[in-house]
């Protein structure tokens, strides 16, 4: 079984703003995390890393590697490489912690599926309805 991370995104308020980072051309897209997943192949190939924003889980970034890199300061990292895609998740409440953890496949939110042209939600209003719970 597929097995995901789940990390908040610290400095971004909302998905748009991840969305202009990802489609910068000088952005590399990799994030480099103190800790190493002991759990690896099981998160790849297959697994995602699913960013809380200001607490919720909104959008997941599929990883194609985890890589052992050497900081400046001489200790072992983990770089995290993505595909430079973004795929919107129903939006789910979270709340804060540190650093990465696992996020079992049962665990996850499902894909945000849109229902065609008027259906386009905006952040808000789909944040506003998921705390309702209707969404």
């Amino acid at each position: 079984m597929t097995l995901h991370l789940i990390k908040l995104c610290v400095g971004v308020s909302e998905v748009s703003e991840m969305e202009a980072w990802v489609n910068d051309a000088r952005a590399t897209h990799d994030h480099v995390t103190r800790m190493f997943p002991k759990r690896k192949d099981e998160i790849v190939p297959g697994g995602s890393l699913y960013w809380v924003i200001r607490g919720m889980i909104l959008v997941r970034q599929p990883i194609l590697d985890l890589e052992r890199v050497e900081g400046y300061d001489g200790i072992s990292r983990c770089r995290i490489v993505f595909d430079n895609s973004l795929v919107l998740v129903r939006p789910t409440p979270r709340r804060a912690f540190q650093g990465w953890r696992y996020l079992p496949a049962a665990d996850a939110p499902p894909d945000y599926k849109s229902q065609g042209p008027g259906d386009a939600l905006s952040e808000p209003m789909r944040r506003e309805l998921a705390a309702l719970g209707l969404l």
